[in-house]
């Protein structure tokens, strides 16, 4: 007989919709066939941030071609990514176009994002692709997971090539990668994406095709538990950033399933595209077009004469080189407006290379620093082209980036990335208690450390050998988290690995210009060592490396503190501003190093891989004993000549500074003394320069 029982009858009544609710809850998907009139309900539907925009023919553009912007769409509710402490399954197809400002250069990126916040606060555009900061990257706390789908290959996050897809969890360095070969990610195509992942398995697939198929195989396939990186509620969308080069990045189609099985099929016929160029027009339209074209053009030619002859006059002049590194450029009237005109209220320093500048990006709102060249003096346009050529190219964390430059008739101007807390000469030297304050021992230990990694990179890290030539205090830049970045590449010099530099014009500033360069003239990385010696004894001391003022006849940093070490009494070159707070095993490794980089023959020197090493072993005894130095030459006179052939640029007065890719210091005359480790034997004859 069947069960009649009214209770049962109740209870079904009551659990039924809940587990309908569960039903949906466990399985939700969505599919936009185009965004707009033709998506999701007839509305769009999406949160979108940034510079995205809903175009009239139903296709989301997440970025335009201007530089330095970032583009965000994400379905405008949480989904429930995580149930029980496990992973659910998904799967999501989707349509999009790259097509770059110019032929073959991506600029920056794409990637599908599954992300706790839908603003993504604090994300920067260029390589980070408007998903994290630099100070986020690896940081478990991000709970970002992002699939990239990068057209520009970035040495800092290891990048394969400029044409690749990658997985990328908390972090832009991508934990699983592939060539999209054949798909050409840049090339104006449609291209259609598949992102799925088996909860069960906690195995990741992604594909990519150009038609509407799937393809068998999978492009990466790569077992991850995504429950270690999603939160129980995550948002999903799609992010996309520019850089110096830029990209227009659109979204045409969307699809999304939760919770086990495939997203629903979209098939490329039924989703908008973007207009190609009209074709086959007949004879009669191009004969009546050309000729009206034709008298349009004789008409504007006659009155347009002088207007013509003005912008002639005043256009950019595009160089050769220019080309070979990049054809972006900062338009001239937008650096303007972000500087306002250039006003001394925005003016951040100054030097013999002109001056530098805050500005505000008009179109990102992006703070900067502009630097003028002054073309007019002997470092003038050799320097701009030299930042260009060597900085322009390279991409570490602990370098200044260049963001670009811009000529107008005699204005040479570069474009960096703001950094807020100037430069650690202001900090070490420039007279303000508080920001003396900030350096600790701890902050003093990694800005070192910084340097250390900026240089290696410089001479070995790269394809060509970079040798920055200008080490010291004022031309490393602190950023918000008082992290170090090098930078001022106005005197760098390169050349091809395993190459023999070549005799060059002497540069540098005194007290870090290794001693043979007077006598050899050519630029090498042991010279950059040396210089990086005299930092760290600057840094450890809190003392510049020659001080004319200190005593009757000048101080030389590392003859102080080679006699305070050879005495045992390593705690005396500290900065008594530490006020003993800091790790003696610490201070003493910095010590030795900072004296065995110093040492006056280069072949006894080590090499910054060295350097770093032992920088980071942090403990004085993993450091070998600096070797002594020879004793000082007979002291002699009339060094006829010298400041002829050593370009010495000094140290320049700062009203306020936070910027990057300056270099300045307080203004100091500059000097030579009696010791093996300076530049020349010239006690008490002064070179100023």
């Amino acid at each position: 007989m069947p069960n009649t029982n009214p209770k049962l009858h109740i209870l079904i009544f009551f659990l039924l919709p809940l587990f309908l609710l569960a039903s949906l809850a466990a399985s939700q998907e969505f599919t936009y066939k185009g965004f707009g009139a033709s998506g999701a309900g007839g509305n769009v539907n999406l949160t979108l941030n940034g510079v995205t925009e809903l175009r009239t023919d139903g296709i989301l553009r997440l970025t335009n071609e201007t530089s330095r912007l970032i583009g965000h769409a994400f379905y405008p509710s949480p989904l429930r990514l995580v149930r029980n402490g496990s992973a659910v399954s998904f799967s999501t197809a989707f349509a999009f176009t790259v097509v770059p400002e110019y032929p073959k250069l991506g600029g920056h990126g794409f990637a599908f994002v599954a992300a706790p916040d839908p603003r993504l606060r604090g994300a920067l555009p260029s390589q980070y692709l408007g998903l994290l900061s630099a100070a986020d990257i690896g940081n478990a706390t991000n709970h970002v997971f992002a699939v990239e789908f990068d057209t520009v290959q970035d040495f800092e996050f290891g990048d394969i090539n400029d044409n690749h897809v990658g997985v990328d969890l908390n972090s832009l360095v991508s934990n699983a990668s592939a060539s999209a070969a054949p798909v050409n990610l840049k090339s104006g195509d449609i291209v259609l994406a598949w992102v799925d992942y088996d909860g069960a398995a906690r195995l990741l697939n992604i594909s990519i095709a150009t038609g509407s198929e799937k393809p068998a195989a999978p492009l990466i396939s790569f077992r991850v538990d995504l429950a270690g990186v999603f939160r129980e509620e995550m948002y999903v969308g799609f992010s996309a950033s520019t850089g110096l080069l830029a990209s227009s990045h659109y979204l045409m189609g969307w699809s999304f399933r939760l919770g086990g099985g495939a997203a629903p099929r979209l098939d490329l016929s039924s989703l908008p595209s973007l207009p190609r160029p009209k074709e086959g027009k007949n004879r009669t339209s191009m004969i009546l077009a050309s000729t009206f074209s034709a008298f349009v053009a004789l008409v504007v030619l006659v009155s347009a004469g002088a207007y013509a002859a003005y912008r002639i006059k005043n256009r950019d002049v595009i160089e050769p080189w220019e080309l070979d590194y990049g054809p972006h450029r900062f338009k001239y009237a937008e650096l303007r407006r972000a500087t306002r005109g250039f006003r001394e209220r925005e003016l951040l320093g100054f030097g013999g290379f002109g001056k530098v500048y805050r500005g505000v990006l008009p179109g990102s709102g992006e703070t900067v620093a502009v630097k003028r060249v002054n073309h007019e003096s002997r470092q003038g346009l050799r320097e701009f082209v030299a930042e260009i050529a060597s900085i322009g190219r390279l991409r570490h964390r602990n370098l200044v980036q260049l963001q670009g430059w811009c000529r107008r008739r005699g204005d040479l101007l570069l474009v960096y990335d703001y950094m807020p807390n100037g430069s650690l000469d202001r900090h070490l030297f420039g007279g303000d208690h508080l920001k003396a304050s900030r350096l600790t021992w701890a902050v003093r230990h990694r800005i070192l450390r910084d340097v250390a990694s900026a240089l290696l990179y410089l001479h070995e890290g790269w394809d060509h050998v970079v040798l920055h030539r200008d080490v010291k205090a004022s031309n490393v830049l602190l950023d918000g988290d008082m992290s170090a970045r090098l930078g001022d590449f106005g005197l760098a010099k390169l050349h091809e690995r395993g190459a023999n530099p070549s005799t060059t014009r002497v540069v540098g500033t005194l007290g870090y210009l290794a001693p043979e360069l007077t006598r050899t003239g050519k630029a090498t990385a042991s010279a950059d060592v040396f210089a990086f010696g005299a930092l760290v004894l600057e840094v450890v001391a809190g003392r510049r490396p020659i001080e004319p003022r200190a005593l009757p006849e000048e101080l030389v940093l590392a003859e102080w503190a080679w006699e305070r070490y050879a005495a045992g009494e390593v705690e005396k070159v500290v900065d008594a501003r530490l006020d003993g707070a800091y790790d003696a095993g610490e201070v003493a490794a910095a010590v030795k190093v900072g004296l065995w980089c110093s040492h006056p023959a280069p072949a006894a020197r080590p090499t910054m891989r060295e350097v770093a090493r032992y920088l980071d072993g942090g403990e004085a005894g993993e450091v070998p004993e600096p070797p002594p130095p020879p004793p000082p030459p007979p002291a002699c006179s009339g060094e006829v000549g010298f400041d002829d052939f050593v370009h010495s640029f000094p140290s320049s007065s700062v009203e306020r500074a936070a910027v990057a890719g300056a270099g300045w210091n307080s203004g100091t005359q500059t000097s030579v003394a009696t010791f093996p480790y300076s530049p020349l034997s010239m006690r008490s004859s002064h070179v100023s320069v």
